[in-house]
């Protein structure tokens, strides 16, 4: 296949590619400190599991990269992909301002992008996001690699205040 006919793999972040566990104490506290939270993002060790999927995945397919991320994060982002040799891929973020609950943002991502393009596989190691995703008709990859890189915390945080 061509490249923009290849179906695509999507895969989240923080807790699928990305271990977060050094961060979590940011949001162990009150009130949670987002800024250090994101600004300690470029420190995170890859989650090999997940990256493997990632590399293997693009070889037959487009990857796009879905995080609850806010957009503000764009750069260290982008620079934590590359440093990680992870495939090129498009790396769609949340709006600074939007605060809905990931399993809300990424079905709605989904949804749109599955109107041009075939989707083989989310990877998302959120459990309601899966749910929402998998309701919705589209194969899910549970990371479970990486619950333990995800707190309580950051669980809640997701869901409640719509912050990654």
């Amino acid at each position: 296949m061509t490249r923009g006919k290849r179906p695509l793999a999507i895969f989240d972040l923080d807790g699928t590619l990305a271990d977060t566990a050094h961060r979590q104490r940011f949001l162990d506290r009150r009130p949670r400190d987002w800024n250090a939270f994101f600004a300690a993002a470029p420190q995170d060790p890859p989650l090999p599991p997940g990256v493997a999927l990632c590399r293997e995945s693009a070889v037959e397919c487009d990857i796009v990269y879905l995080t609850g991320r806010p957009e503000r994060c764009r750069n260290d982002t982008l620079a934590w992909l590359a440093d990680q040799e992870l495939p090129e891929g498009e790396l769609l973020m949340r709006r600074n301002d939007d605060r809905r609950p990931a399993r809300v943002t990424k079905l709605a991502v989904l949804r749109r992008l599955s109107r041009t393009r075939g989707i083989r596989m989310l990877v998302d190691d959120d459990e309601l996001v899966c749910a929402e995703a998998e309701r919705a008709g589209f194969r899910v990859v549970r990371a479970h690699w990486g619950a333990e890189a995800v707190g309580a915390a950051m669980r809640d945080a997701q869901e409640r205040e719509g912050r990654t």
